[in-house]
């Protein structure tokens, strides 16, 4: 026993006069005297040959030393850290390569919208811009659907709940409505922007989505000139080859109205899993403006017709991007994105 306290007593002392200024000498310490293979824990070993008689109170004497030893140790913590000084510009090499800052990359659907804008403005279509927030009579009614129309029921519409008379747009054409309520016509403009409906989000469908919507109004505007407007834009976001077809449709908001296919450009009409072996993908509705929704807005429905489209963004770039899963465009995954930098 007392061999034992001699020890500890000599370890006090060394303990005492060991220097500790240092983040360096810090870690010395520790491994010196409360590592794994330190002297408290070697000490304590040694309980085994003092007599029984005695286990108590030498046990009490290795816990005040290990009690000691750590104080000592948080003690000279803190004065070590504090005595880290940071680096002076003498030593930093200013001549070292800075950290690369990373460019970030265009969105896939901004870069199908701006490709889909600048083609329909070289055909002279202005971008007309409106709320995501709409009333019902700019949203419906306008558009020839008024309350009880069983046209209401092909969208599926996110109301407030404050006021139903309010709700988040199920498409662009209320822009179409504010610009025709304007008066300034002819009227040229396509209508980008983003979209409610109350959907199953899967690989195909989403909650929100993004679409382009165009008007034409003027005086003698045909179907014709629809067609020819789309035959050029069709061309040039697909290519020459790009073959079209229009299969009738409805939409109370035009009048005829007609759906428009292009040849799948995956697979070039042969039949593939883009295009449901068909060989043909759907990517717009179309027609002429319906002469309620003129009169609705003011225009004399006499004097001057129109044409309107509109077409998803998130389709198109599907396609043209090879993404299977609509999700991924708003999940915000940096691995996904990080594929289209540089893209156009």
């Amino acid at each position: 026993m007392q061999d034992l306290v001699q020890k500890i007593e000599a370890y006090r002392k060394e303990i005492e006069v060991f220097e500790v200024s240092t983040a360096q000498q810090l870690e010395e310490y520790r491994i010196k005297f409360l590592g794994t293979k330190g002297i408290v824990k070697a000490i304590f070993g040694e309980m085994k040959t003092v007599a029984p008689e005695n286990k108590r109170e030498a046990g009490q004497v290795l816990n005040e030393f290990k009690q000691f030893a750590e104080a000592r140790y948080e003690e000279a913590k803190g004065s070590a850290i504090s005595n880290e000084q940071p680096a002076t510009e003498e030593e930093i090499d200013l001549t070292l390569p800075g950290d690369p800052i990373e460019i970030g990359a265009r969105h896939p659907i901004t870069l199908m919208r701006n490709r889909i804008v600048s083609i329909f403005q070289r055909l002279g279509f202005s971008v007309a811009d409106g709320p995501e927030i709409e009333d019902d009579w700019h949203n419906f009614t306008a558009l020839n659907l008024p309350e009880n129309h069983p046209a209401r029921d092909m969208q599926d519409t996110f109301y407030i709940s404050q006021n139903p008379d309010w709700l988040l747009r199920t498409h662009t054409s209320n822009v179409q409505i504010r610009e025709m309520q304007k008066g300034k016509l002819p009227i040229r403009i396509i209508c980008p922007g983003r979209v409610y409906r109350n959907e199953t989000i899967s690989a195909r469908s989403h909650c929100f989505f993004h679409q382009v919507e165009g008007l034409y109004i003027d005086e003698n505007v045909s179907f014709a000139d629809l067609k020819q407007t789309l035959y050029f834009f069709v061309q040039e976001m697909f290519g020459k080859d790009v073959k079209v077809r229009f299969r009738p449709s409805y939409f109370p908001f035009t009048e005829p109205s007609a759906e428009m296919d292009v040849s799948c450009f995956i697979c070039g009409g042969k039949g593939c899993r883009i295009c449901k072996h068909s060989g043909w993908v759907e990517i717009l509705g179309c027609g002429m403006v319906h002469p309620n929704v003129l009169e609705a807005c003011g225009i004399d429905a006499e004097k001057y017709t129109g044409f309107a489209f509109g077409m998803g963004i998130e389709r198109p770039a599907m396609l043209l991007y090879d993404v299977t899963d609509i999700r991924l465009f708003s999940e915000n995954d940096i691995r996904f994105l990080k594929q289209f930098k540089g893209a156009t």
